[in-house]
């Protein structure tokens, strides 16, 4: 046994259950991502994962595989199985009249609805449950549920493109294209995962942009929410961010009044010295079960929520080109004058994207 009660074969398949619960990635929000794996020591009996909101669990799809074997196995589960009915019935029940002798958890759910109680119905059933194992990769993968259930908001990802000399587009608001053809590919996997693309007005009205997914592959996805961040409405009857099979809502002040006619989703948001109140958008999407949001915009709403400290991450592509010193900056209105209210970012990861340098990068937490 490890320092932290686990064995190497408990490591190996708790790996194994959270790569199959990545394979959820695009289609189960806003459900968390779950993978399952039964096993008698190193050998696999039965595996599975949460394919879709609203199907089986993964914990169904591993007993089903595993079928008589799951007796007395071992269940590794990436995420506490769930104790309540909804769509699907209580994994923890199915688990407990399979007759698996021992389960073990990365994490506990934060839902209200399960958080310790599938493990008191396992316990209460006689099976061995341990937990913890991998937490924290099980938490970076479901980060968004987390951050919806725990603090009530979406994870906010801003995705930018920028030149080597920090510019996200010329003065005239052209930004078309500063990052390289396998860039846009790339970010479009990102677009895949997130519950909500935001975007502002100013972007629909300069660029025009469809903010749908388009993946090269036969990959399943549901296509994310696009938000359009517009106070006065006025691109409500305009722009290709209206067209296609992928949803579109409009945030807008109280007071707008929409055009006769247009049949779009509306919501309004309170609106503070001519500005959204952004924590009151994030928190109009996670009550629309958004759990991560990839925000595309220009550098004033970029700007904006970075000073409002909302923003969980940024992704950056950096492209090898220089525009000089009139473009326009990555973000507006952060009013920082001196170093010591530098903001500071950890780099999570960089890597190559074609002839541009991806970098994940995000905030440092104050001491």
């Amino acid at each position: 046994m490890t320092e932290q009660g686990f064995t190497a074969t408990d490591h190996a398949m708790m790996a194994r259950a959270l790569r199959l619960a990545e394979r959820g990635a695009y289609t189960t929000r806003p459900n968390p991502m779950v993978g399952c794996v039964i096993a008698h020591g190193d050998e696999v009996v039965g595996e599975g994962w949460h394919q879709r909101a609203g199907g089986p669990h993964a914990e169904v799809f591993a007993l089903q595989a595993a079928g008589e074997r799951a007796r007395g196995a071992t269940a590794y589960v990436s995420l506490e199985p769930c104790a309540h009915t909804g769509r699907t019935g209580p994994c923890a029940d199915a688990l407990v009249a399979a007759g698996v002798a021992r389960v073990v958890a990365a994490m506990r759910d934060p839902f209200p609805q399960v958080d310790g109680v599938g493990f008191d119905k396992l316990r209460a059933a006689g099976i061995v449950v341990q937990s913890g194992l991998m937490e924290a990769q099980a938490r970076a993968l479901n980060r968004g549920f987390i951050s919806r259930i725990e603090r009530g908001r979406p994870w906010l990802r801003v995705k930018l493109a920028t030149s080597l000399d920090g510019r996200s587009a010329l003065a005239s608001g052209e930004s078309k294209w500063i990052s390289g053809e396998a860039s846009r590919l790339d970010v479009q996997h990102w677009r895949a995962r997130a519950g909500a693309i935001v975007t502002g007005a100013g972007t629909v009205l300069a660029d025009d942009p469809s903010l749908t997914v388009r993946l090269e592959d036969d990959t399943p996805f549901e296509p994310p929410l696009r938000v359009v961040l517009d106070p006065g409405l006025a691109t409500v009857a305009r722009g290709r961010v209206r067209e296609g099979d992928a949803p579109t809502l409009y945030i807008h002040a109280p007071d707008a009044k929409p055009p006769r006619g247009i049949n779009a989703q509306l919501a309004a948001v309170p609106v503070r010295e001519g500005r959204f109140d952004l924590d009151a958008v994030l928190r109009l999407l996670a009550e629309r079960g958004v759990n991560e949001i990839q925000l595309e915009a220009g550098a004033t709403l970029a700007g904006a929520f970075v000073s409002a400290g909302l923003v969980d991450e940024i992704l950056l592509y950096v492209a090898p080109v220089l525009l000089g010193d009139h473009a326009r900056p990555m973000f507006e209105g952060l009013s920082i004058d001196s170093m010591a209210q530098k903001l500071k970012m950890t780099i999570v990861e960089s890597r190559y994207i074609g002839q541009d340098v991806r970098l994940l990068l995000r905030p440092e937490k104050a001491d």
